[in-house]
């Protein structure tokens, strides 16, 4: 029997078959829920609008997070959902009319995003579909090269993932069924960095930076400055910058705890 925050997203979604299209899994590993797994919360919560609390009272009730996720925090763990659910595969029509409601205030990060309001206000389901296949899929491969090993080393699969997957089995995060891309990807590893910010893994203190300093901030500024810079993206442009603006301003804080 499926709970309730699960039965609220599927009708969000319009269907199971749905739910798991937007996630890009299989249906049936959907229709196995009872419950909406807890490395899926954001994603799930980014691609249909359900609030965290809904989907998983249990991991996110307000006894939880008023004891382990503070409201910087509950704002870092949004971007990186953000970020992941945009990096992972195109925006739908319900998602880009909820990125035309997104608001900002004048700092960089908060211009950006009404900088991709503006983007999604402007763009259709099927121009942003294209721009994200020439970007990151492509015939034979897109413009750019989402992968931490690729970038590090020049090849896809290379040690920068197999120290990943180690680094990762220490805190207990496994590849999770219905997943095709290795975890080095970009939208993977903010989906892993919204998971460990927010409370859904138990993993120790201090492993968001952990993992942001090993693995992410060696690479993906170069790639989102990439993303700003690539000459298929338009609606792109500022999910580019706002991951940019992201690690920059996570570099910066975790330099404070050294």
């Amino acid at each position: 029997m499926r709970d309730p925050g699960l039965d609220q997203a599927i009708r969000a979604a319009g269907s199971v078959s749905e739910l798991a299209r937007l996630l890009g899994i299989s249906q049936p590993s959907v229709s196995n829920w009872t419950r909406v797994p807890a490395e899926r919360v954001t994603s799930v919560e980014s691609l249909t609008g359900i609030n965290r609390l809904v989907l998983r009272p249990d991991l996110f009730g307000e006894a939880r997070m008023s004891g382990t996720v503070d409201e910087i925090d509950a704002a870092r763990a949004q971007e990186y959902a953000l970020l992941a659910a945009l990096l992972v595969r195109a925006p739908d029509t319900a998602l880009l009319k909820r990125l035309a409601g997104l608001r900002g205030d004048e700092s960089p990060l908060g211009m950006a995003h009404i900088a991709l309001a503006e983007a999604a206000g402007n763009a259709t389901t099927q121009q942003v579909e294209r721009e994200y296949f020439d970007l990151f899929i492509g015939v034979g491969r897109g413009e750019l090269m989402p992968y931490g090993s690729y970038y590090l080393t020049g090849f896809l699969h290379e040690r920068p993932l197999a120290r990943l997957r180690d680094d990762l089995g220490k805190i207990g995060i496994e590849r999770v069924e219905g997943n095709v891309e290795p975890e080095d990807h970009a939208a993977t590893l903010c989906e892993i960095m919204a998971g460990v910010i927010g409370g859904q893994f138990d993993a120790h203190p201090g492993s968001d930076q952990e993992i942001f300093e090993k693995h992410m901030a060696p690479w993906m500024g170069r790639f989102f400055r990439d993303v700003e810079a690539a000459e298929a993206a338009k609606f792109y442009r500022p999910v580019g910058t706002i991951g940019r603006l992201l690690l920059d301003i996570e570099t910066e804080a975790f330099a404070l705890n050294v």
